[in-house]
């Protein structure tokens, strides 16, 4: 009796946080897809099935590369939380609708491996994942890059090709209301402005979508746009035109968003938002790329480590 009086205690010590919320990333990743759906049937009622086309193929290109790369990493398939169909879809609707199918998937084979398990997997990419095999699709094979080179058998106009080539006077012909309900030429998914929207608002109210960063890209994208407005209005569409066209709600509320990529802390965010969004413009400007949006991004997921260091003082200090 006496030894078990004065027996020591032990207790089972573990790591925090001992509470957990019930997210997972599984179910992260299906709130996105289900926030895209949207977008998707929109590109669907726009361009018909080679939409899907396009869609189907990224997304299982996607998944298929990245079961072969955890075999050949000799780890765990990580196919199941569903970040892969997430990266497929995302570039998806940065191609145009008639795609052919080797540049879907190779786009999809380069963001999988090049932008996401070079770097070990989900979490440890510094690049947004898609627009990495973005930006080698378009560096490599320009023409096939571009909507109005590959989808002919349509009557919507691509605003930021008029813009580049023909002026503002013929980009201040089109309709804005037209451009916010998706009624132009682009990428698959990217102009489905109202549909966009429509998905981030979903995320917000679900508590996934903060919105440091897309308010703060939208700014950067006005303040910039207006500048150059002011400047010369006969030279330089209006700001309004720059937010509705292109891939700009997408790369705001989606892609800029990614979270291995972007900064954490409050005032961060707010930067990288404002440099990514006022990078937009300039590239539009001076660049010979007419939308300038994934470039914009990935020129600010090079920052993050430097935004990263922007950090809120303890508490109690002065």
């Amino acid at each position: 009796m006496a030894n078990e009086a004065t027996a020591p205690t032990l207790y089972t010590v573990a790591a925090p946080p001992h509470w957990h919320c019930g997210r997972t990333v599984t179910g992260v990743m299906q709130q996105y897809i289900l926030a895209l759906l949207p977008a998707a049937v929109m590109a669907f009622i726009y361009y018909g099935f080679p939409a899907l086309r396009v869609i189907g193929l990224s997304c299982a290109t996607a998944v298929a590369v990245e079961a072969l790369c955890c075999k050949a990493m000799d780890r765990p398939s990580s196919v199941d939380d569903f970040h892969a169909v997430l990266t497929g879809l995302f570039l998806a609707f940065l191609l145009p609708a008639m795609a052919p199918w080797w540049l879907v998937v190779v786009g999809a084979a380069v963001s999988i491996v090049v932008g996401k398990m070079l770097f070990g997997g989900l979490g440890g990419n510094p690049l947004c994942a898609p627009l990495v095999g973005w930006a080698i699709l378009s560096l490599s094979w320009k023409t096939q890059m571009d909507p109005g080179a590959m989808v002919l058998a349509t009557n919507l106009v691509d605003p930021l090709t008029q813009l580049k080539y023909l002026g503002v006077a013929a980009a201040n012909k089109l309709s804005l209301g037209d451009l916010f309900i998706g009624k132009q030429l682009g990428a698959l998914g990217a102009t489905q402005v109202l549909a966009l929207l429509v998905g981030a608002g979903y995320l917000v109210s679900r508590g996934l979508l903060k919105l440091y960063i897309p308010l703060s890209f939208l700014a950067g994208v006005f303040l910039a746009g207006l500048v150059y407005y002011l400047m010369d209005g006969s030279v330089y569409p209006s700001p309004v035109f720059h937010l509705l066209t292109g891939s700009v709600v997408l790369g705001a509320c989606f892609l800029a968003t990614d979270p291995n990529s972007s900064p954490v802390n409050k005032a961060a965010m707010v930067g990288f938002g404002l440099t990514a969004g006022v990078m937009t413009v300039i590239i539009r400007v001076y660049g010979m790329y007419p939308d300038g949006v994934p470039f914009a991004i990935l020129f600010a997921n090079l920052f993050t480590p430097m935004f990263d260091l922007i950090r809120p003082k303890p508490f109690g200090a002065r």
